[in-house]
């Protein structure tokens, strides 16, 4: 074990990880970056399978992104948006980001992370409905299975049980409903637009139950991400929008994954027709050169909450780094770079062979199901493809099959029973075509070695 990752043993305390586990075995330390491609600090080189976290849409070299960066360091390397302050790349990046918006949206608010733009969505939903004298309307449903950050109220929103047990959360403000998995959660002889009505008529019973003036909103991802690229079956949203313009719930739309292109469309708005209040995103926003998040809100939520900190005398509510101008020069250049390099029919391109290559693999002995969209995928691992039983966690079969990825280069996801991909939009037809023979080489070499 060289020196840095004695020191990353002894110093660091890592996010998501068992810190036993990591005592013993250390960190793998990336040194640079090509392309879709990273090395590490023995020189050897992987296929960023995971863009990172979702997140490196341009991968790991993108020399524009350094230069803008650059550029605003010398310019001007700091400036707050407190009390009417601002730069002129914030500006820019709020209008450009009006221009982009899947529905009407009528100003931008920015953070650094994609949990800091939920925090922020709850926080405002809470303000709106007591500005329009509603005070009532303060909890806010999510999904199960859901991913929606790690701070104290996105982890509560999160509907995945390991960002709760041991924090003491959820919030009491926060309800859940029933992920909108068809191979788990649909019942024998189902259709999928059943499976959605029922769904739909989950969420309406519980917000009956509860009362809808105490329901201020719903929080979704288009496609659940960290949940497992959970895609939602025939007309899942179209039922549950119904439902929330029934009861006046606000719709908030978590596009920190989804947005920029990784479902296809450049939002996963624009793939499922959803039409939300408020919008997050982050991630592909700068490609993730730089921490940067945003919320978008529509007119009508801005008029009564502009109103009510005049009310007030002000609006309670930012961050030191919020609208920093390096990160939003730099988000603006990559929003210039998805154009130039057409990255939509790009992903147009590459998407298809990533799906096409995922389903076949659902017809492996470990694969109970193949699912995904645009350039994001998964295959679910069961020990009965006919029961759907899963593997004993004890097994690690999917952590089994990550590892023997990386011993080919390729680093993917294991995420509970499910491994998921989701290659920088950059990635070439060949480097597709890699990920997809690594996996399933890694898959049969799990498998032999299960079998014996």
């Amino acid at each position: 074990m060289n020196s840095l990752s004695r020191l990353d043993i002894a110093h660091h305390l890592h996010p998501q990880t068992n810190l036993r586990h990591h005592e013993e075995k250390g960190p793998l330390i990336i040194e640079s970056g090509d392309g879709p491609w990273v090395v590490d600090a023995d020189g050897n080189r992987y296929f960023e399978g995971m863009s990172g976290l979702w997140c490196a849409s341009l991968g790991f070299s993108e020399r524009r992104l350094a230069e803008a960066a650059y550029r605003q360091m010398l310019k001007l390397p700091y400036q707050q948006t407190f009390a009417h302050r601002s730069s002129g790349p914030v500006i820019e990046l709020a209008t450009r980001l009006l221009d982009l918006a899947p529905a009407p949206m009528s100003k931008v608010m920015f953070q650094s992370s994609g949990s800091e733009a939920i925090d922020t969505a709850i926080k405002l939903v809470w303000y709106y409905q007591a500005a329009r004298g509603r005070p009532g309307k303060r909890r806010i449903i999510g999904r199960r299975r859901g991913y929606h950050g790690t701070t104290v109220a996105a982890a509560s929103l999160t509907g995945l049980p390991n960002m709760q047990t041991g924090w003491g959360l959820p919030l009491p403000e926060m309800l859940h409903v029933t992920c909108p998995h068809f191979y788990r959660e649909g019942r024998e002889g189902e259709t999928q637009e059943a499976f959605s009505a029922r769904l739909a008529d989950e969420l309406e019973q519980l917000i009956l139950k509860e009362g809808a003036d105490t329901i201020g909103a719903f929080v979704a991802e288009p496609v659940m991400g960290t949940g497992g690229v959970i895609v939602p079956p025939a007309g899942y949203f179209d039922k549950v929008q119904a439902v929330l313009r029934r009861h006046d719930i606000l719709f908030v739309v978590d596009e920190v994954i989804c947005g920029f292109g990784r479902t296809g469309h450049y939002w996963g708005s624009q793939a499922f027709g959803l039409e939300p209040d408020m919008l997050t995103c982050a991630k592909g926003l700068s490609s993730a050169y730089q921490p940067i998040s945003a919320l978008l809100v529509n007119e009508t939520l801005y008029q009564t909450i502009a109103s009510q900190t005049d009310a007030l005398g002000g609006f309670g509510h930012g961050f030191t780094y919020g609208g920093h101008p390096v990160a939003a020069a730099v988000a603006l250049e990559t929003l210039a770079l998805y154009d130039e390099y057409r990255i939509l029919e790009r992903v147009g391109t590459t998407a298809p062979i990533l799906q096409a290559g995922l389903r076949r693999l659902a017809d492996h002995p470990l694969v109970g199901e193949a699912r995904g969209i645009g350039l994001m995928g998964a295959l679910e691992l069961v020990a009965d493809k006919r029961t759907r039983a899963p593997f004993d966690p004890a097994l690690q079969i999917p952590q089994r099959v990550s590892d023997a990825l990386v011993r080919r280069g390729v680093m993917l996801r294991a995420l509970g029973n499910s491994i998921l991909c989701a290659p920088p939009l950059i990635s070439s037809t060949d480097d597709v075509e890699m990920l997809l023979s690594a996996l399933s080489e890694s898959l049969d070499e799990v498998a032999t070695a299960h079998v014996r």
